[in-house]
């Protein structure tokens, strides 16, 4: 049994996707910073027969990323499946023009140097399986900066970098490293962006093993 980790466990998307992933057969690992949110999860997905845990990180502290992940696999079993997509703090999103070199270093810290840790964190274990799935999740400012958001549209360009750089580097490995971009908002009633729909997308992603980028929706003109 392998096992699912999640950074960024969340009632939305993080639970559909690990409902998703727990059901193909996947222990789930919900990597967050609230113990409690955790457990709440644990016991939805409990009710599906998915076996979850809950373990305590904070994307800003790589330290903890690295901890966490490890006693996953240990109690789980080995990290086949990382989805790092946890939600940015409404302070990374200033407009460019009140921006300051130091508004970029919880953005960058937390969108670049999180999964740089986390990735470094499963490849051993990967590579020990032989196969393996990297997601990133991010919003459309990955691709299309928005002066609104320029916290996260510089950070997220480079998380998009270097995700894109594991993609190509991993691939004669047979580790996957792919990106799912969310140009609209996440909401249950939309057809391509509710959460039950982008977690069967992510799964797709998995299974299918193809190109890095994935759109959930064409974005807007």
């Amino acid at each position: 049994m392998t096992t699912f980790a999640l950074i960024g466990a969340g009632p939305g998307l993080g639970l559909a996707a690990a409902r998703r992933f727990g059901t193909a057969g996947h222990h789930v690992a919900l990597i967050s910073r609230n113990a409690q949110h955790q457990d709440e999860l644990a016991a939805e997905l409990a009710r599906d027969d998915i076996t979850a845990r809950g373990f305590t990180a904070d994307a800003l502290d790589p330290a903890s990323l690295t901890v966490a992940l490890d006693a996953a696999a240990e109690e789980l079993g080995p990290i086949e499946v990382l989805q790092f997509s946890p939600v940015p703090r409404a302070d990374f999103m200033k407009p460019v023009l009140e921006t300051t070199a130091a508004d970029l270093d919880d953005p960058l810290a937390f969108s670049v140097k999180g999964p740089l840790t986390c990735v470094n964190t499963v490849l051993p274990g990967m590579r020990e399986l032989g196969r393996g799935t990297l997601l990133f999740v991010n919003g459309g400012s990955a691709v299309r900066p928005n002066p609104k958001v320029a916290g996260t549209s510089v950070a997220f360009a480079a998380e998009s970098a270097y995700a894109a750089m594991l993609h190509d580097a991993l691939a004669p490995e047979n580790i996957h490293a792919a990106q799912l971009i969310i140009p609209s908002a996440i909401r249950p009633d939309a057809e391509h962006s509710s959460p039950d729909a982008l977690a069967e997308r992510l799964y797709a992603i998995h299974t299918q093993r193809d190109a890095f980028r994935h759109y959930a929706e064409p974005m807007p003109a």
